[in-house]
């Protein structure tokens, strides 16, 4: 009886070195952190390219280069002689028609009021006369030729008051001559109010507080419109705007903390808050536009441009159920893993929770401890035997320190990267 027992014992053995060696983790407790990784660059919230309305050619540049400038502060000035001559020319026009409208109104008014009372006068006088030489025609002292130059005459003063009347209308407020007037003046008025637009347009000045942050002229340059000449960081809080490739952005929300840090500077790392995603996708990047708002106490040597490295946490486990990716078996529908039960292999449905581009957090379907399989194993129900010495999450460094020597420990070295 012991000699068949030893037997079996033996054979079980011998059939367990047969089955092949699987390498194994054990799903362990651990806090879990996934972080997007990106580059952002430096901006102001609001930058301008101050340029000329007019052609001409540079007289001075006032300003350079870093320059920190004041609302109304002159930038730039453009030659300005014939421009000068213009509105001098324009206003002298102004005041001609201004004079030709106010004669109008006076010595012009009054000079067709005398012709109009001289041309009544004549008109009476010419109407007495035919009254006597009808008279007199009719007694027959006078011919019928008499008679005829009379009315001739009552004629001629009826249209020469008439004339007079109408000269008189055209000069009334509402009349031809002076409407004619009022519009020249305008016409000219306007012509001198171009011309002084003109000559400010010589003058750039800054449209608000501002720092240069590029000088693109030099006196004697010919500029034309549309050309920008100075670039101006508006005075306002400095952000950071990234650009993120639109897969992540289901794990971007406004309001996520970022560690920030420059290549130039690696000792002086700082923090920023997400201010805002875009709602637009740049179709030709497939990237989301995000930005991010820094502290008050912001370093000082950040510049306009300056790229920093961007590490935001997306998402944090203080305790989870962790396995390497690696592990997971079957796609992301209907994930599986497969483990060890009396030296068989055996696939287990499981459900997942937070992931990461190297680990994932089991929410249900394994226990703590037990063995996965990791890599090539044989087809569930084919016999196995777990290889313990395989690397688990639960040899990750205790200190509080990932792989990475950024994170926290055990699954918090994982983090989805976006290279630079």
């Amino acid at each position: 009886m012991a000699a068949a027992l030893l037997g079996a014992v033996l054979f079980a053995a011998w059939w367990g070195m047969r089955a092949p060696a699987v390498a194994a983790v054990s799903a362990h407790q651990a806090p879990l952190l996934r972080t997007l990784q990106f580059s952002a660059r430096v901006a102001t919230a609001s930058r301008v390219e101050v340029g000329s309305t007019i052609t001409g050619r540079v007289l001075q540049v006032a300003v350079a280069e870093g320059a920190q400038v004041k609302s109304g502060e002159v930038l730039l000035r453009l030659e300005s002689d014939e421009l000068q001559a213009a509105l001098a020319q324009s206003q002298a026009s102004e005041r001609q028609a201004a004079a030709r409208l106010a004669g109008l109104r006076s010595t012009g008014r009054s000079a067709l009021q005398a012709s109009v009372m001289q041309a009544e006068s004549v008109l009476v006088a010419t109407q007495a006369e035919l009254r006597r030489t009808l008279d007199l025609v009719a007694k027959g002292f006078v011919s019928e030729a008499r008679l005829d130059e009379a009315r001739r005459a009552l004629a001629v003063a009826q249209a020469q008051l008439d004339g007079a009347q109408a000269q008189r209308a055209a000069v009334a407020e509402s009349g031809t001559d002076v409407t004619q007037a009022q519009a020249a003046l305008a016409l000219a008025s306007g012509a001198r109010a171009a011309a002084e637009a003109r000559l400010a347009a010589a003058v750039l000045t800054a449209p608000a507080d501002a720092r240069v942050l590029s000088r693109l002229v030099e006196p004697g340059q010919i500029v034309q419109p549309g050309r920008a000449l100075l670039g101006l960081a508006l005075v306002g809080p400095l952000q950071l705007v990234a650009q993120v490739d639109e897969r992540y952005l289901g794990q971007l929300q406004i309001g996520q903390l970022a560690n920030v840090l420059a290549d130039a500077y690696p000792n002086q790392r700082f923090r920023a808050r997400v201010l805002s995603i875009s709602p637009l996708v740049d179709a030709q990047r497939g990237a989301v536009e995000v930005k991010f708002s820094l502290p008050e106490g912001r370093p000082a040597f950040l510049r306009e441009d300056m790229t920093l490295s961007v590490e935001v946490e997306t998402a944090r486990r203080a305790q989870a159920l962790v396995l390497p990716v690696a592990a997971l078996r079957g796609d992301d529908s209907s994930p599986s893993v497969w483990c060890v039960r009396d030296g068989r292999v055996e696939a287990r449905q499981v459900r997942l929770g937070l992931r990461t581009l190297d680990a994932v957090e089991i929410l249900d379907g394994l226990r703590e401890g037990e063995p996965v399989l990791i890599g090539p194993a044989p087809a569930p129900g084919g016999r196995v035997r777990v290889d313990t010495r395989a690397p688990s999450l639960a040899s990750a460094d205790k200190s509080g320190k990932s792989s990475k020597g950024s994170q926290d420990s055990g699954g918090a070295a994982i983090s989805n990267a976006m290279g630079r």
